[in-house]
């Protein structure tokens, strides 16, 4: 008989954490008993679950006590306070935030790209960031085939990355086209600066805030993420992140640059198409290419517009997009679950 496991899922209530539960039901996880948790202003609050209703309890350290799985999405600082505790209670935390994400001692993991990396987890293993994981879904086989040396990404991210209140604002912006600029802004680019601006018929080219270095924090963790989950630390990595007024989907536009000469664009896609976890969409004659409009709902990463640099032989240009409430966020997180349990680490 197949073995069965308690879940928790912290921060129950929010975009992610419900997108985690509609994952554990359509992926069938082997569940005995879950709980569902969250902060004390949510907690009493019903949820249903495969047609039964939970009463969401209190996220509190004694609430992990015979939890063998916690998934995580309430934020940071609730992730720094309540998952060590998770762990030392026996749970294998997988943590949505960006707390652990580049402690050296916790594991970084995209199934399809590290698998092997969970083996070394102490209890704790780091969802990275929604950008990252479509992007390193695509380069890591590009990597094993052909070499890597070089990646500058521009992307075109939904105000979904930033919760459910930036979908609301974008929303209401929405009616006031003709007067966007005087239009309500309070969210974006980050709800806690002090100037904010309309996202809708906008384009911001920030997402968090600024490094001293010039770099939003969204682009540092960008740079710094996919150098830890490839294993490359030296890669050259360079990033701009812009918010869209798009609700959901993330896309990527992806400069590469391999080692080996002579690599052709059907060589590069050939690839693509025999990669675990993407899905080539890629025909220009007949206009076909990923959009954010037709990811959504989507578990696959899908990668197009894939053609040679016209300067640089071993340069690349290609297109990724991906769901990032579900590939990006959720489904990656049952999908590191899903390794453990497959590999026998849990």
């Amino acid at each position: 008989m197949a073995k069965s496991y308690t879940v928790a899922v912290v921060g129950a209530t929010g975009a992610v954490g419900e997108k985690m539960m509609e994952q554990l039901e359509k992926r069938n996880f082997p569940i005995q008993h879950i709980k569902f948790l969250a902060s004390k202003r949510s907690a009493g609050k019903n949820i249903e679950f495969k047609g039964q209703s939970y009463l969401v309890e209190e996220a509190t350290p004694e609430a992990f006590d015979g939890v063998d799985i916690a998934l995580f999405s309430a934020g940071g600082s609730v992730s720094k306070l309540l998952a060590p505790e998770a762990a030392k209670r026996g749970a294998v935390v997988i943590d949505n935030t960006s707390a652990f994400r580049m402690d050296k001692d916790i594991p970084l993991v995209v199934p399809e790209v590290n698998r092997q990396d969970l083996k070394s987890h102490n209890g704790i293993i780091a969802n990275p960031n929604c950008s990252t994981i479509q992007m390193v879904c695509a380069l890591q086989p590009i990597k094993e085939a052909f070499g890597l040396n070089k990646v500058i990404v521009s992307t075109y991210q939904a105000v979904s990355g930033a919760g459910a209140v930036a979908i609301n604002e974008l929303e209401a912006q929405s009616a006031t086209f003709g007067d966007t600029k005087n239009a309500v802004a309070q969210v974006l680019p980050v709800k806690s600066a002090e100037t904010h601006y309309p996202i809708a018929f906008n384009a911001i080219p920030q997402i968090d805030m600024f490094d001293d270095n010039g770099f939003t924090l969204e682009e540092m963790k960008m740079i710094n993420e996919t150098k830890k989950i490839m294993h490359t630390p030296d890669l050259s990595v360079a990033a701009t992140c812009v918010r869209l007024p798009v609700v959901s989907g993330h896309s990527e536009s992806v400069f590469i640059e391999v080692d080996k000469e002579g690599v052709s664009v059907t060589e590069l896609r050939s690839i693509l198409e025999a990669a675990q976890g993407i899905e080539v969409l890629d025909n220009p004659a007949k206009q076909q290419y990923p959009m954010p409009l037709y990811a959504e709902g989507q578990d696959a990463v899908f990668v197009g517009r894939i053609r040679k640099d016209l300067s640089n032989d071993k340069g690349f240009h290609m297109w990724i997009v991906a769901d990032n409430l579900l590939k990006g966020a959720a489904l990656n997180s049952i999908q590191i679950a899903e390794a453990m349990i497959e590999d026998g680490i849990i």
